[in-house]
């Protein structure tokens, strides 16, 4: 999001077009897990359509902060380790802590969530367990073996039939037209403000937002010119995202409402008594539709997060062994085939198995929402410091909507974050 219309003289190739589109697509299919799908649900389920406005906000902070990500990366020629270096040290130091914390919980959170609907439409194949770890490992290796040109058409595919199936559910429920147009006039249910933020908050993903320019480099963006076919990347990608998340809460307005099933912030396992009341309500093949949509989710958002995050573990190494990066290594795929981009790969994959052993217990459920909710406040803030510095050239700093939509951001998920830390049970 750029408020500052300034003429660039493009090359025929970077002129906007829809049919190049696709790092949005990305972190769009990564940042909609399970967790967004149950979150969705349950506001649906709760308060109907009145909350489908915030669906709305949440999607337009998520472009503002993408935006940013990929602007710096494409006006600087750098990537975000370099800006954060130039704020200090401390920020390395922040990243490495948190990507390495937070991977470990987080792998064993996306290959359980992988494993429930392969359970459901194969049960009494494989354990639980076993799906997982084999969710996990075929993340690795289609991660491993290919670059981003083969990762970003696979997604593609995932986030279409995510998008298919909701779209499809959405309608088979027969919403209410006019309850759902009403509820794009912001209210807020009595006493809900903090549901009513995590809902404009929860729009989308969280470290795999920084992850977004290292996509358009890998993409071959790499220049200023390519700054209109980015915006125009992210806004289709985060409206194909809007979609989504309003035909769930239609879902959860119309199938969850009336019924007696109940889902818990947290617990996946809930989605399976949905693809139940689908089959009670219509047939087995809407049920198994919905389980397909399930699973597309969830491992789109595994494969993305695999290889987006060691992307950016990658960086983070040539920054503490180089002090530098290069936006070209990044497009070339050499940082793919790099030892820290396949050693964190191993990281995310491995060790967290043995906590699908232990069945999730709630600390760790406690420690991925607390993780989850830290960096989004870090990411606003070191933009907002970055993209406003003389540095970066006048075009392509931040206007007045830009730092207007940044520090709304911050704001959101800085509220956001002390509501999660102050719920612990302490």
């Amino acid at each position: 999001m750029h408020d500052r219309d300034e003429p660039l003289q493009l090359d025929p190739a970077q002129r906007p077009q829809l049919r190049s589109i696709g790092p949005g697509l990305v972190v769009a299919a990564t940042g909609l897990g399970a967790g967004d799908l149950v979150a969705t649900l349950i506001a649906g389920s709760l308060f109907g359509y009145s909350l489908l406005w915030a669906v709305v906000i949440g999607c337009i902070v998520r472009i503002a902060l993408a935006e940013g990500t990929a602007r710096w990366h494409l006006a600087t020629g750098s990537t975000l380790f370099d800006g954060w270096r130039t704020i200090g040290r401390w920020t390395l130091y922040y990243f490495g802590f948190y990507c390495v914390v937070w991977a470990f919980v987080y792998g064993a959170t996306a290959m359980s969530a992988g494993a429930l609907p392969l359970a459901a439409l194969f049960p009494d194949v494989v354990d639980l367990k076993v799906w997982g770890v084999g969710c996990g490992v075929l993340g690795l290796l289609f991660v491993w073996f290919n670059r981003y040109a083969v990762v970003e058409r696979v997604m593609t595919v995932l986030i279409g039939v995510m998008f298919l199936v909701v779209v499809v559910l959405a309608v088979r429920v027969v919403p209410d037209a006019g309850r759902a147009f009403a509820g794009l006039v912001p209210t807020v249910p009595e006493g809900e403000i903090t549901r009513t933020l995590g809902v404009i908050g929860g729009v989308g993903g969280t470290i795999t937002m920084a992850a977004y320019g290292y996509w358009v480099n890998a993409k071959g963006w790499r220049t200023p010119g390519w700054m209109r076919m980015m915006r125009l990347d992210n806004s289709m990608a985060y409206v194909a995202t809007g979609v989504f998340t309003i035909a769930m809460i239609i879902v959860g307005a119309e199938l969850l409402h009336a019924t007696n099933i109940t889902l818990e912030e947290g617990n996946n396992r809930g989605l399976l008594d949905v693809g139940e009341e689908l089959e009670r309500r219509f047939d087995v093949f809407t049920a198994k539709l919905f389980l397909v949509g399930f699973f597309a989710t969830a491992f789109s958002s595994l494969v993305g997060v695999w290889h987006g995050v060691s992307l950016l573990f990658s960086d983070y190494v040539a920054h503490l062994r180089h002090g530098g990066s290069d936006t070209e290594e990044v497009a070339a795929g050499a940082r793919e085939r790099s030892l820290p981009f396949r050693g964190f790969l191993l990281w995310i994959t491995f060790p967290p198995i043995v906590l699908l052993f232990l069945d999730r217990p709630f600390g760790l459920i406690i420690a991925y929402g607390v993780l989850g909710s830290l960096f989004l406040p870090f990411l606003a803030a070191t933009l907002l410091w970055l993209l406003n510095r003389p540095g970066v050239p006048a075009r392509h700093r931040n206007g007045p909507l830009s730092n207007t939509m940044l520090v709304a951001a911050l704001l959101l998920f800085v509220y956001l974050c002390a509501e999660q830390i102050r719920a612990l049970p302490w």
